[in-house]
């Protein structure tokens, strides 16, 4: 960048008069009010920095991808206003730097940062022979006595969340039908073993129920801890099926508040023990849904499962049932502990899991079972705040949206 408008007008100001001068300074003002406009109509985000790092400029996108004022930024460092953001390893280089990130707040997103150090040319005067260098690069080419200076920086932000996550999805995809290859397989290896223990268990505790006093007692309590770690290893394996393979859903008009219920109702017992109120917000008037009554069901109980787990005595669930113009949405907020920022980036990895003794493949199956009656799941947390997981299910089928005909042309 250079500056040699604003060297002329200065060389020039001793020898023009006040109407003059006030001409160049309303140009000046209206060539930034255009490229004001100009960088605001521009989709990615620019923001402009000083050598330190405070912010001089940004557009419009610029502060909607960080959730910025532009008045509450100008003159701000940015990694004051921008937490978590590295501002010695981005511009420690010298030259362009770009650079992948994942932004928070206001939304998650990926962003690619591009940025440039921002140089000035001055030309050497006798006014300024004898000013220091300090913060300058050297001569500017060609010989010509110059120096250059780094004024700042420049940054281009460009979203780029749809091509990074169609690209997990692509790694997700790939994932999985792995997985499935090996599905079958690991159904078999392990199954059938597990049979088999669970027919000798059996066998063992009627051997058992022969024995007297503290002997049989104590066969009996090692045959029980077998047996629960049976049963626990064919939970595992079933939900790996139901994960990887989900059955094809059994589709009837159903309503969505029922289903709810009887989840809710089937933890009861435990809702009780420890004190959780359960506050249902169910609107009677919600359409009724093509659902297969049982995967939603398995679906709601285990979204309900992990909200009292992440719970301690006392805590308080509120699912809320409500509607927009083409989905219901049921809501699930808890007063747990929460999860962090990378842990929420996680939670749909096959076996990813924050509880001790957790599969971590309840969401998974969550995500399969929406998906395939068409719906969306989302989730919003932060650590030690709660969670809130909404399942959004569609009622009116939008396959096809008609645009508005243009002027037919006369031929």
């Amino acid at each position: 960048m250079k500056a040699g408008f604003l060297e002329k007008l200065i060389e020039r100001l001793g020898r023009i008069g006040p109407e003059e001068v006030q001409n160049y300074f309303l140009r000046l003002a209206q060539e930034k009010g255009f490229l004001e406009t100009v960088f605001n109509a521009i989709q990615e985000g620019i923001i402009v920095t000083d050598s330190t790092g405070r912010i001089t400029y940004l557009n419009d996108a610029a502060c909607e991808l960080f959730g910025l004022e532009t008045s509450d930024a100008i003159g701000k460092r940015l990694d004051e206003r921008v937490r978590g953001l590295d501002w010695e390893s981005l511009t420690q280089s010298g030259g362009p730097v770009s650079r992948d990130m994942e932004v928070f707040y206001p939304d998650n997103r990926f962003i690619n940062f591009y940025i440039v150090p921002l140089m000035i040319e001055h030309r050497e005067t006798g006014a300024v022979a004898g000013v220091a260098d300090s913060g300058r690069r050297g001569h500017a080419p060609g010989g010509k006595g110059g120096v250059t200076e780094q004024v700042g920086h420049a940054m281009i932000l460009r979203d780029i969340t749809e091509s990074r996550r169609s690209a997990q999805q692509t790694i997700e995809s790939e994932r999985f039908n792995a997985l499935t290859l090996l599905a079958a397989g690991v159904a078999h290896e392990i199954g059938n073993p597990l049979n088999s223990l669970h027919i000798h268990l059996q066998l063992m505790e009627r051997q058992a129920h022969k024995l007297d006093g503290a002997a049989r007692e104590e066969f009996q309590e090692s045959i029980d801890i077998a047996r629960s770690e049976v049963n626990r290893l064919d939970s595992i394996v079933t939900q790996f099926l139901r994960a990887i393979r989900p059955s094809k859903p059994q589709l009837q008009p159903e309503n969505v508040n029922t289903i709810v219920e009887e989840a809710v109702r089937f933890f009861a017992p435990e809702i009780q023990d420890r004190d959780i109120v359960v506050e249902q917000e169910l609107r009677s008037d919600l359409p009724l849904l093509r659902l297969d009554r049982d995967q939603m069901k398995q679906a709601f109980y285990n979204v309900i499962k992990n909200s009292l787990e992440a719970m301690k005595r006392g805590g308080n669930l509120r699912i809320r049932a409500d509607t927009d113009d083409t989905h219901v949405l049921v809501s699930f907020v808890d007063t747990g502990s929460g999860m962090s920022a990378e842990n929420l980036s996680r939670v749909f990895e096959p076996y990813f899991t924050t509880k001790p003794s957790g599969t971590g493949l309840g969401l998974l199956i969550v995500r399969r079972i929406v998906r395939e009656h068409g719906g969306q799941l989302s989730i919003e947390s932060s650590e030690g705040k709660g969670l809130t997981l909404t399942i959004r299910l569609p009622y009116v089928d939008k396959r096809v949206r008609m645009l508005e005909a243009g002027h037919s042309r006369e031929n």
